[in-house]
């Protein structure tokens, strides 16, 4: 069909054809260019809460005991029997050469630099601490699936990378319980470690929304030597806990107490009057992964005790943790809405 145009009020005409018919527009919650868009930010930050919330409450996790600690340092039977440091938190790609710990028959000959000597002096101390926090994790770990209920208790959690983060994890695995791995999206390569329970790994966009997943299910904290990550992490949730803002005891247990001594004076704060003499009993030291187990397990017991008040209070009890998931919302109402074909 030809169409008459009038251009500027004259009667010269063109010809031109009928368009194509269009095919049917995406779907906005399909629509990739839109979701990845500023204008999308809300939706994305809202689906890393809602998505991780109906994936704990399919696996009934109830709450969580949090490891924090290096990713740099590898386990010693990991890395192939040689002791090696990662180029960055979360990265998979070895430090340069030059930055490696030196190994144990190159400190034996004398042909380490002063540097690399005292990189490997600092790996073993690493490597003992991977050990320190994969027993640990596993005396939680064994204890908590004992507990009555019909939720999991005291979820081993990560950050879902290597070294301090894999150790947690690989404790809670082997010992036959689930385990938690909350990853962050960085620029650079990373992976989230292997003893993460599959339907438990997480992988964030936003730094501020794990951190809450991080902070929302703890009742306890276990922070083990590391770097900016590690501090940033512990002081965010000393910080919850100094100004009330969790509505719960969490227990924190500092762990390796003359590495932390050494890097920070916790106790400067006080004399200097920054924080309160008091705010020094939101955490305990601990040394040997059966001191750190008595420790969590007083303050996760004074937990368990105060939840039993409650549900005696209500009349509420069960007969244990069944094997499968939790309902979700359709399943327990009905649909709510036809499916789109």
């Amino acid at each position: 069909m030809l169409q008459r145009l009038s251009v500027g009020g004259d009667e010269d005409t063109m010809a031109r054809k009928d368009p194509e018919p269009l095919a049917a527009a995406p779907l906005a919650y399909e629509n990739a260019e839109f979701l990845n868009s500023p204008d999308a930010r809300m939706l994305r930050i809202m689906a890393e809460y809602y998505e991780p919330m109906m994936r704990f409450r399919r696996e009934r996790i109830q709450d969580t005991v949090v490891f924090f600690g290096s990713a740099r340092f590898r386990a010693l039977d990991v890395a192939s029997h040689e002791l090696e440091l990662l180029a960055n938190t979360g990265s998979t790609t070895p430090a340069p050469a030059d930055q490696q710990p030196a190994s144990p028959d190159e400190v034996r000959r004398g042909e380490a630099s002063e540097q690399r000597q005292r990189l490997a002096e600092a790996a073993v101390e690493m490597s003992r601490y991977y050990e320190d926090a994969r027993a640990l994790a596993g005396l939680v770990s064994r204890w908590a699936m004992t507990l009555p209920g019909r939720r999991r208790r005291y979820v081993i959690t990560s950050g879902g990378g290597p070294g301090i983060m894999e150790a947690a994890n690989r404790g809670a695995y082997e010992v036959g319980a689930r385990t938690i791995g909350l990853n962050i999206k960085l620029p650079f390569e990373q992976m989230p470690n292997p003893y993460i329970t599959p339907d438990l790994n997480f992988e964030f966009h936003y730094f501020f929304m794990r951190k809450f997943w991080f902070a929302y299910l703890a009742k306890a904290l276990v922070v083990f030597p590391g770097g900016f990550g590690t501090m940033d992490e512990m002081f965010e949730l000393l910080t919850l806990a100094q100004t009330q803002k969790l509505d719960k005891d969490i227990t924190v247990v500092i762990y390796g107490s003359s590495y932390w001594k050494s890097v920070i004076n916790l106790e400067a704060f006080a004399e200097k009057g920054a924080i309160a003499w008091k705010d020094l009993e939101l955490f305990q030291f601990a040394d040997t992964p059966q001191q750190a187990f008595e420790i969590l397990k007083a303050g996760l017991t004074v937990d368990l005790e105060h939840e039993a008040a409650f549900e005696r209070e209500h009349a509420l009890q069960g007969d244990g943790v069944p094997e499968t998931p939790a309902p979700n919302a359709q399943e327990l109402l009905g649909p709510d809405i036809a499916k789109t074909r």
